[in-house]
């Protein structure tokens, strides 16, 4: 267990030196195979004076006493442990009254990884809380410190922790425990290589940063248009998202349903294997597609389902390559008619093939590969892997995704279509589809034929049941997001088959998060008020989940801490899932907020003032609905509490804040997206009165305006006719 040496100095447990200075009172825990260290000062704290920790007094020398302030041994702290845990316990010295109530505290420095962040690791029952961070995300809640590199967590076991980013890696930590409580009378400190990779995910490997540097924006058309966007209807598309959303960071232009044959559903029909395009609503092919989405200044993407095929032609050209039956039937999947067996190397050369095609000479530089789910799930079935060519290979799941990576290369995008982050393959993808579809299809009761096919399939509009399945999906899976890859929950929608209100959750679920964002609605059907809504949501926020581990069921309560160099902001949403009012309530050290201090509350969908909050906030939340509050520490002073731009409300417009006390100004710099107003809001104090708010006079063609809403309410709207960092000066 462990090697007991002549001193605590020199005292090894597990991969753990422990050593303690008495005239300091400081406890040094070190891992070398790890290289983490922890320092810092070991008290006791009773209701009687002077208490300390000593070392040892008598033979025992592997472990401390505390001492009374006679100078007598009333307690020790033992040290247990193997591996890279370690356990301190306190606990009361045997023999007569020694009963006595106090605190162990050990307080100090930690030295961990310099790209690092504090985290929670130690799920608890009836949590209503699901935490995300921009920045460090220092909070009361967290207990943990993650390094997403090497997916190593440094987890702290005790009645009290409390951790503070200092900045390259090195963290302040404040351990206690209670003496006289036995659950609660032990400090643990558990260094977890391989946290996801031995829990959940074999694949565990890091989001490839050079490549993929932030979450994908883009937009697609399937669930508008299902199978009928061509490429005229895909530009036409493309130009007005040039006007309304490339200037707020719409980066990716993804085509779908573009095989032979794909003019009408199901998939298992489209000619998926051999690059043939359908030439009625793609007449020019698809490398001058791409050459015409990038001219729009896109980035190309293409959906690919390569698992099988409907094209009877390929099929017989190539049967060796395809499952049969023990009668020798085709096997078919939802990819196609005729099943690929992925056990064959010729058929992971052809799938290198066709994607290094599509990828270097045709230029797409995202993909989304789709029937990931249901491939494997089929071909797992015992009496489908039988029919395999090799049905002993294990990895022939894995090496399909491979040769779909090695296909596109190192430098494209790669969207797993519900690709599994519990599966080995997560390592290649830079993003994974969690659920269904936003929307589905059914048969419809009247036939329609195209090109001489008919079909009964229709497309069905989004539903609350649809935006419910996005939410679910998230709450079990997002805790891998910017970590592994990006999560997508897929198309944010905002057409008018939805209220409002159903619009603004269902964005709220894409972006507070930070998950991939896809837009999918009929552009030009749009009135601005719903165009806005997608523009709020890029670009996406460089956010990490704090809270690593899943959750099956569904939190009310969603807080997003922000820290920059200039303030720390929580954007909190409160859902109403149901389809009934509710009063939601909650405290604000459920959400890391100090009970001792006030706050400003700002509710940035409807725009509207909360007011000052203290201890905690209860809302009435009207049926499928969010309301999407900011929390800043209040001032003495004026101060920023919100704006229309983002659904974070600063973390991607907001640049600096600074207050000048003498000179009684307010000094903020904010990026404005060229001809697009935005609205910052203002909490101004009774004493303070606005005497002039302007850009800098080499910013004449910005325009400030302002407007007072009540007594202590400004609204300061800046508009730019070019995107750039515009400083505002706010004279009091």
């Amino acid at each position: 267990m462990f090697a007991m040496l002549v001193t605590l100095s020199g005292l090894t447990i597990g991969a753990w030196n422990v050593s303690f200075d008495e005239p300091t009172s400081t406890l040094s825990l070190s891992n070398t195979q790890q290289n983490v260290s922890l320092e810092g000062k070991l008290s006791f704290s009773t209701s009687m004076p002077n208490w300390r920790v000593a070392n040892a007094r008598e033979a025992a020398v592997n472990r401390l006493s505390l001492v009374d302030g006679g100078n007598t041994v009333r307690g020790y702290i033992s040290f247990r442990g193997e591996g890279n845990t370690l356990t301190m316990e306190a606990f009361h010295r045997a023999g007569g009254n020694n009963f006595y109530a106090g605190n162990l505290q050990m307080e100090g420095v930690v030295h961990f990884r310099p790209v690092s962040f504090a985290c929670r690791t130690l799920a608890s029952d009836d949590e209503r809380v699901l935490n995300f961070a921009d920045g460090a995300g220092d909070s009361p809640l967290n207990d943990s410190l993650f390094a997403r590199e090497e997916d190593l967590a440094l987890r702290f076991h005790s009645q009290g922790t409390h951790l503070k980013s200092l900045g390259k890696g090195d963290y302040s930590f404040l351990l206690c425990c209670c003496v006289e409580n036995s659950a609660h009378s032990s400090l643990t400190v558990e260094l977890a290589p391989h946290y996801y990779a031995s829990r959940w995910a074999p694949g565990y490997h890091p989001i490839d940063r050079t490549r993929c540097p932030k979450a994908p924006t883009g937009w697609m058309s399937w669930n508008t248009y299902f199978d009928k966007a061509g490429a005229k209807e895909n530009l036409e598309e493309a130009r007005i998202a040039k006007r309304y959303l490339q200037p707020f960071g719409l980066e990716i232009w993804s085509i779908e349903s573009w095989q032979d044959n794909s003019c009408w559903l199901p998939v298992s029909n489209f000619h998926n294997l051999d690059l043939s395009c359908y030439k009625n609503q793609f007449p020019e092919g698809m490398k001058k597609l791409a050459d015409d989405i990038r001219a729009l200044g896109y980035r190309p993407g293409l959906w690919m389902p390569l698992y099988g095929t409907g094209d009877e032609k390929f099929y017989q050209e190539h049967k060796e390559w395809f499952l049969h039956d023990k009668d020798g039937n085709p096997i078919n999947n939802w990819n196609g008619r005729f099943m690929l067996d992925t056990t064959i190397p010729e058929v992971l050369e052809h799938l290198r093939s066709i994607t290094r095609t599509a990828s270097k000479e045709w230029g797409y530089e995202f993909f989304k590969f789709d029937g990931m789910a249901n491939t494997p799930r089929k071909f797992e079935k015992p009496e489908i892997r039988a029919c395999a060519k090799n049905p002993k290979d294990v990895n022939w799941f894995e090496n399909s995704v491979k040769a779909l990576r090695e296909g596109i290369g190192e430098d494209r995008l790669f969207l797993g279509c519900m690709g599994d982050f519990t599966g080995t393959e997560a390592k290649y993808l830079d993003a994974s589809r969690l659920g269904a579809d936003v929307v589905g299809c059914y048969h419809g009761l009247g036939e329609r034929t195209v090109d001489g096919f008919t079909s009964k399939f229709a497309q069905m509009p989004v539903t609350w049941g649809n935006i419910l399945h996005q939410a679910d999906c998230t709450f079990s899976q997002i805790f891998v997001n910017n970590l592994m890859f990006y999560t997508d929950p897929d198309t944010l929608l905002v057409n008018y088959v939805l209220e409002k209100n159903e619009v603004d959750v269902m964005a709220t679920i894409i972006g507070l998060p930070g998950q991939l964002m896809f837009a999918g609605d009929k552009l030009a059907e749009l009135q601005m008020d719903r165009m806005k809504v997608i523009q709020q949501v890029l670009p996406v926020a460089d956010i990490h989940p704090v809270n690593l581990y899943p959750y099956f069921s569904r939190l009310p309560i969603w807080n997003l801490t922000v820290t920059r160099p200039f303030g720390t902001w929580h954007s909190v949403a409160v859902f109403n899932f149901e389809n009934s009012e509710r009063e939601i309530s909650f405290d604000l050290h459920e959400i890391g907020l100090d009970d001792d201090k006030t706050y400003t509350a700002f509710e940035f969908w409807r725009q509207e003032w909360i007011g000052s909050v203290q201890e905690g906030l209860e809302l009435t939340v009207p049926a499928r609905t969010v309301r999407l509050i900011s929390f800043w520490e209040q001032t003495d002073h004026p101060q920023f509490v919100g704006d229309d731009r983002h659904l974070t409300q600063g973390a991607v417009e907001l640049n600096d804040l600074s207050w000048d006390q003498n000179a009684k100004t307010l000094s903020v710099n904010v990026t404005a997206v060229g001809e697009f107003p935005l609205t910052m809001t203002f909490r101004v104090p009774e004493d303070f009165s606005l005497r002039e708010a302007r850009a800098p006079k080499s910013m004449e063609d910005v325009k400030v305006t302002t407007n007072f809403q009540g007594k202590e309410l400004l609204k300061l709207t800046v508009t730019s006719p070019q995107t750039r960092k515009v400083p505002v000066l706010l004279k009091f």
